[in-house]
């Protein structure tokens, strides 16, 4: 009875800990959503191509408005570095990703103290500073060449040309002034995607988190604790606790939000504030996360890039204990149960309905997208539930002639090795739950005159490697003089991606033609040589 005892006190402190962060975890993730939809990533690909102080800081403000997945940022910070941006200005993007969010603070707060909260960005703003000093010093250039080259050369697992390239530009639709997309119903709708597909992915690292933090807390001895973290020695206990935490963050697995009510457990075991901090930093250096740094930049950088990270992260919790420890602001050890509010009439109880019913409605705009006229230009990550936007899903994947999107490359890896397990019915599935209707006859539509046309019957065209269908040779003629023209969106030769014709990265005009690309990079290398591309161009439209 001890052990079956043990294991439901376990379990019941999990959920106790959930249900205390219950109403917390709704508002972050509503949060986040609304940012995510709302707020332009189309600046990233301009904006981060140095390491100066201001590109750091912008660099910043990106990670905190996207995803606070490690596995996601880390693709998406992998996407920038290979479309050109800076790699330190990349690798601070991914830190505050996943290290300055909102809903990381609030479940902090609930669950072990608003100075952890405090602390989880004051050592976040210290780490990124150390990091972007740092960086550009261990890592030399002709590292960083070979590592790009790599990713070009899709050598780190690409889906496909320019997978490589995938970064973020924005669906003509998503182009629209922020101001105008807030007063919309799609563009809530979309919020609310960003938010139900937030959950499901993490959903995984929640429970986990909740459950191991349970066990920690009731089920693993105090001497335990006692002898993994040193006590009593002054300034060398909290240089050991800080180094320790980062290396239980390797080993447990657990990241993003999912490693607070860990961080919680030990907290109670007797780890120090720095510690604590240090671990929390440290989800990036979860074990599946170094092995796709290997994967994405070779063993040379990732091994340097995982010390670095190490040095950092618990440089930045030492300094952080020493701040709040000169204030008189670390917080006395817990004592008994980590949550501490049951059911009751009390303000986690309330908080905790009002979240619930939010959620249903979030959950209600979610599946009623298409009728505001939502989730256009998205589509469901079929691995994780993820949202990503098509134009710039850092990768994708073909399959019985349908095509899938993928979050990250962990995601695209799982589906290539049992794709019929996550392909039935779901291919090109938007966030609003609806699928391609496979009995429609397809269609096309005549850039020139916006006519409705059948492939199989229409002349056609093809520019930049993307084929074009019209209604007859007139409309192809006049397309083919000047296809930017007739275009809002073009393929860029080089890479692949999508481009806003109105707002290009670059433009050049070969015999005449002119093309549109994502950035400055991809330009320079298609002046070098334009046939190459435009023949690779030509056999990608066939």
């Amino acid at each position: 009875m001890g052990v079956l005892a043990t294991i439901g006190d376990s379990l019941a402190e999990g959920w106790w800990m959930f249900y205390d962060t219950l109403w917390a975890l709704v508002l972050g993730f509503g949060l986040s959503g609304v940012v995510q939809a709302f707020v332009s990533k189309g600046e990233m690909q301009r904006v981060l191509g140095d390491h100066r102080p201001h590109t750091i800081v912008k660099s910043g403000f990106f990670g905190m408005v996207s995803s606070s997945c490690s596995y996601a940022a880390s693709a998406l910070a992998k996407s920038l570095f290979a479309r050109g941006a800076d790699f330190t200005s990349s690798m601070v993007f991914m830190f505050a990703s996943t290290n300055l969010v909102v809903e990381l603070g609030i479940v902090l707060w609930l669950l072990i103290g608003w100075q952890f909260a405090v602390a989880e960005f004051v050592g976040g703003f210290i780490m990124i500073v150390i990091l972007a000093v740092v960086l550009p010093r261990v890592v030399n250039v002709a590292e960083l060449d070979a590592a790009r080259a790599r990713l070009r050369e899709g050598k780190a697992g690409s889906a496909d040309g320019h997978e490589a390239h995938a970064a973020m530009s924005e669906q003509e639709h998503t182009d629209k002034p922020w101001r105008e997309r807030i007063r919309s119903k799609a563009g809530w709708s979309d919020a609310s995607s960003y938010t139900i597909s937030d959950v499901t992915m993490l959903r995984k690292e929640l429970v986990i988190g909740f459950v191991v933090a349970g066990f920690a807390s009731m089920a693993v001895p105090t001497s335990v604790w006692r002898a993994l973290f040193l006590t009593g020695h002054g300034f060398w206990s909290v240089l050991e606790n800080v180094l320790v935490g980062p290396f239980l963050a390797f080993i447990s697995f657990v990241c993003s939000v999912g490693n607070v009510p860990l961080a919680a457990a030990l907290w109670k075991g007797g780890i120090s504030f720095g510690g604590v901090i240090a671990f929390i930093f440290a989800d990036l250096l979860a074990l599946p996360l170094v092995l796709i740094y290997r994967k994405f930049y070779g063993t040379r950088l990732a091994v340097k890039l995982s010390l670095v990270f190490w040095a950092v992260m618990s440089f930045a919790g030492l300094v952080t204990e020493g701040i709040f420890g000169g204030l008189g602001l670390v917080p006395t050890k817990l004592r008994g149960d980590i949550a501490t509010t049951h059911f009751g009439l009390n303000y986690t109880t309330v908080l905790n309905v009002i979240a619930v019913i939010a959620f249903g409605y979030l959950y209600w705009l979610y599946k009623n997208a298409a009728r505001f006229g939502g989730g256009q230009g998205y589509a469901k990550d079929v691995v994780c539930g993820m949202q990503v936007r098509t134009a710039d899903a850092p990768a994708r994947a073909e399959y019985q002639g349908q095509t899938f999107y993928f979050c990250s490359d962990k995601c695209h890896h799982k589906f290539e090795g049992a794709p019929a397990k996550y392909a039935t019915g779901m291919a090109g599935e938007t966030m609003t739950g609806d699928h391609p209707d496979k009995d429609a006859a397809p269609s096309a539509t005549d850039p020139v005159c916006g006519m409705t046309v059948d492939p199989a019957a229409a002349v056609s065209a093809d520019h930049a490697g993307r084929t074009y269908f019209f209604c007859s040779d007139g409309c192809r003629s006049t397309f083919l003089a000047d296809p930017l023209a007739h275009l809002s969106t073009a393929r860029d030769p080089v890479c692949g991606m999508d481009v806003a014709v109105a707002t290009p990265g670059a433009t050049a005009t070969v015999d005449g033609t002119g093309y549109a690309f994502c950035m400055q990079g991809c330009a320079d290398s298609f002046a070098a040589d334009p046939g190459r591309y435009l023949s690779q161009s030509a056999g990608a439209s066939r």
